[in-house]
């Protein structure tokens, strides 16, 4: 999901490097030569799954974040930091692969030419599992994700401390949901659609009920986007009678902020 404050056309923005370039990234940047690859979907950015070995024992997760977030690093080293925060704490959280020079990250060209866009590179451990949104829920994984979303925040906002987290703290960015009468100016794209009063209806109780009162919510660090398609599930023990699934991957801290 797009984490720009501005939300510029997404064309203008995203990656778009083939498979060949992106071994060739990983190879200069990470010193890693690649012996598989294939491209991942994403909505803003470019992800591919690599492998650095014959038997595919180092599989990793090449991101290349789009050219409008690529210049806000300290908000990508929060996120990174946070990623390795959770992974230290016992949660399915990706780590990065250091580049060559030690970092966690690099800005890259997107092309020989000059004036070429640049992009932020990571190189993440590979989480394997299935996204929620392609299995049938009950209520065991929900309530596993339900307890899984309460114990990332509570310790972010109990434990997680880094110098980059006050990049986390964005006013007018539109995925805070203190943020939501920022959509006013989206109606628009609703056209005449039978929905646009019940949306333009709940951001009126919005601004009337929920922000007089917005104070006194607690605010913490938040995820941000923790959708069915941002939680991967292990389903291998899992049989067609009598399902049981466990979380094994937290995807996608590009929407994360501070707030309610």
């Amino acid at each position: 999901m797009s984490s720009g404050n501005d939300c510029q056309p997404q064309t203008s923005t995203k990656p778009a490097l083939g498979e060949r370039e992106a071994a060739e990234l990983v190879d200069r940047v990470f010193g890693l030569k690649v012996s598989w690859i294939r491209s991942l979907p994403s909505y803003d950015d470019q992800n591919f799954h690599v492998r650095v070995s014959a038997e595919g024992a180092d599989e990793y997760v090449l991101k290349i974040t789009n050219s409008e977030d690529s210049q806000e690093p300290d908000l990508i080293q929060a996120q990174t930091q946070a990623m390795m925060f959770l992974s230290a704490e016992g949660f399915p959280s990706a780590t990065p692969y250091l580049t060559k020079d030690g970092n966690i990250m690099s800005l890259e060209s997107g092309g020989t030419r000059p004036g070429s866009k640049k992009y932020m590179v990571r190189l993440l451990t590979y989480l394997p599992g299935t996204p929620v949104a392609k299995i049938t829920t009950n209520a065991q994984i929900l309530y596993e994700i339900g307890r899984l979303a309460a114990s990332v925040d509570k310790v972010l906002s109990e434990k997680f401390q880094h110098p980059s987290v006050k990049s986390l703290h964005r006013d007018q960015f539109i995925w805070n949901l203190a943020n939501v009468p920022l959509l006013d100016q989206y109606i628009y794209a609703l056209g005449q659609n039978k929905y646009r009063a019940v949306v333009e209806q709940v951001i009126e109780q919005f601004k009337g009920k929920v922000i007089p009162k917005l104070s006194s919510f607690r605010a913490c660090i938040n995820h941000g986007d923790l959708n069915d398609h941002n939680i991967l599930v292990d389903s291998s023990s899992a049989s067609l009678e009598n399902p049981q699934y466990r979380v094994s991957g937290i995807l996608d801290f590009s929407d994360m902020s501070y707030g309610v």
